[in-house]
């Protein structure tokens, strides 16, 4: 997900798209550990994922939404 993506979505999208992003980083640990995962560096970039949906979730709620 780009910056810009995260920016466009909605306060109510983003808390789902930090669900559905968690969801998703704790699948990915679980494979890893049992060894089925191919990708390694998809944990770190959905980790920055989450992070950025999180700032951006935050702005809003502050009332900095750019």
């Amino acid at each position: 997900m780009k910056r810009k993506e995260a920016r466009d979505l909605a306060a109510e999208e983003l808390r789902q798209k930090e669900r559905e992003l968690r969801d998703e980083i704790f699948r990915l640990k679980m494979k890893r550990s049992a060894s089925a995962l191919e990708n390694k560096m998809l944990i770190r970039n959905r980790r920055r994922d989450l992070a950025r949906v999180i700032t951006f979730l935050r702005a809003k709620s502050e009332g900095k939404a750019n």
